[in-house]
């Protein structure tokens, strides 16, 4: 395959699948409140396609978002990679200059921004429940261990990558409490639940109305309930109904980005203008899906 994009775009967002993102709404409205004329696209790339798509970007991108499945896969292609990515060994923003790429990570800082933002949560001495252990999931939890949390829980469909991350942290952070279990060990589950401040969904179901839950709703318990996927998943309604406080990944998505605009431009992202357009399409994505 041979990679093409419109004219004027230098920055794109790559997955498989990678058709629903909305990053490029709002980036695009975070370009155009600064006055600039980059533009931001998205490409799918399958796994076979990306040493053809790395040899493109080295040549005609200054920058681009990387979301599932290749936030690992990124690592060996690059000329620079930040500490923290290096140590949560996943990559969500590349920079691009005179054809050498520099990895790093802006979910952590984006997901610590999402849960001040929609729960006054605070990392220093806190404990938080993960469900998956994706490439996100270990970006976020490396995050808030390096910021002082007390305690990280991990449950995941393979126990043995959980206990690899697990046992990663506390490597690296001593002083963070980490478990893990399976996400069908419920009583486990409801402990991790019941001890945490905030529990977060970083599975990829929920995507599509015909997932199932990643673990039995009535499991949850009375922490706050934050969803990576800026949707209403089922497993975020059923947290509603239980009387949890619950928001969706639309904040994270913003805080990362925000973040990863900062990285390529040097210039303060403009966070409110970035929030009205990819808050209003969501909305409209809601309304065409009814």
């Amino acid at each position: 395959m041979t990679f093409s994009l419109e004219q004027g775009i230098r920055y794109v967002v790559i997955g498989n699948p990678v058709a629903h993102s909305l990053s490029p709404e709002m980036q695009n409205a975070g370009f155009a409140a600064l006055g600039m004329s980059e533009r931001y696209g998205k490409l799918q790339v399958t796994a076979e396609e990306f040493p053809e798509f790395i040899a493109f970007a080295r040549r005609n991108l200054a920058g681009f978002n990387i979301t599932v499945p290749h936030k690992k896969r990124i690592i060996p292609y690059l000329d620079r990679i930040t500490d923290p990515a290096r140590r949560a060994d996943s990559v969500n923003t590349v920079s691009v200059k005179s054809g050498k790429l520099c990895g790093s990570s802006t979910d952590g800082y984006g997901l610590e921004t999402a849960l001040r933002e929609a729960f006054d949560f605070e990392p220093p001495g806190g404990k938080i429940a993960f469900i998956g252990c994706g490439g996100a999931v270990q970006a976020a939890a490396f995050h808030l261990a390096a910021r002082g949390a007390a305690a990280l829980y991990f449950a995941n469909r393979t126990l043995g990558k959980a206990e690899i991350l697990a046992a990663r942290i506390s490597e690296n952070y001593p002083g963070c409490e980490c478990r893990c279990c399976t996400l069908t060990a419920g009583e486990t589950l409801k402990t991790f639940f019941s001890r945490s401040a905030v529990v977060i969904q970083g599975t990829s179901l929920g995507l599509k109305d015909e997932d199932p839950t990643p673990i039995d709703p009535a499991w949850l318990r009375g922490s706050d309930f934050y969803e990576t996927i800026y949707r209403e998943t089922p497993l975020l309604r059923a947290a509603r109904q239980a009387g949890l406080r619950v928001a969706d990944g639309r904040t994270m998505l913003l805080h990362q980005g925000a973040e990863a605009f900062a990285l390529w431009t040097g210039r303060a992202a403009p966070l409110e203008a970035m929030r009205r357009a990819l808050y209003a399409a969501i909305e409209r994505r809601r309304q065409e899906e009814k």
